[in-house]
């Protein structure tokens, strides 16, 4: 019975969730806004006393590796190395994308009229801030058929695909999407929020496969450069 203890914080939910054989057992998670620092170590501590579970009960750390939020992905993998090196126990990744692509895929009949339709294709978003989205795309199979990229989002966004395949778009960044993608096989139907929950198949699938992260040298995945910016001092 492998557990495995999945942490999400690459966007503004900060999300922990507890599977076991690929089954989510128990969720905790807020939505209100990018406060992982205060919120990811506390709700780990209660899923695990709420649920009467020790934390030598673990498997595995399953963390979001991005892409998203540079200080989320920060606060999430510090916390899954610390985990996992205290407790000696394998540091699994998940791309961020590939969660919410395949998550939808597999659940696709909860939002969609395909049911496994092949001519339907998954979006997800995640928001990187004015008009740009880290996007990918994947197949109802949850094959991912376009690779990960920022991308700057117009009109013709998808245009090639969109006349072939119904497009279903997921994730924080369709709502500043929505008005701009306008195509009849456009839908913004599923999840709008990543979530812990989302990674409980692909955290198991990879601790089967003994996919593993060096816990001393890995990094998040931020796919742009974070740039800090020094504030200009006002002149009165």
């Amino acid at each position: 019975m492998t557990k495995i203890l999945q942490i999400e914080t690459s966007t503004e939910v900060c999300s922990v969730a507890i599977s076991e054989n690929g089954k989510t057992l128990f969720v905790k998670e807020s939505l209100e806004g990018l406060n992982h620092s205060e919120l990811l170590t506390v709700f780990i501590d209660e899923i695990f006393a709420e649920n009467k579970l020790s934390l030598n009960s673990i498997d595995a750390v399953a963390v979001s590796k991005g892409p998203g939020s540079y200080t989320g992905l920060r606060i999430g993998v510090s916390v899954a190395k610390g985990l996992c090196y205290a407790l000696s126990i394998p540091l699994i990744s998940v791309n961020s994308l590939r969660v919410l692509g395949t998550f939808a895929a597999k659940n696709a009949g909860n939002f969609s009229d395909g049911n496994a339709n092949e001519k339907i294709l998954f979006c997800p978003m995640i928001d990187a801030r004015r008009m740009e989205v880290y996007t990918s795309l994947y197949n109802s199979g949850g094959e991912q058929i376009k690779p990960v990229s920022a991308e700057i989002i117009d009109t013709d966004f998808l245009a090639d695909y969109l006349t072939e395949y119904q497009v279903y778009f997921l994730g924080n960044g369709t709502q500043k999407c929505k008005n701009t993608i306008v195509h009849t096989n456009a839908h913004f139907e599923g999840p709008k929020t990543t979530s812990a929950q989302f990674m409980s198949n692909i955290a198991l699938e990879k601790y089967n496969k003994k996919e593993f992260e060096d816990v001393a040298y890995f990094e998040p995945f931020y796919l742009k450069n974070f740039v800090a910016t020094i504030p200009k001092n006002k002149i009165f």
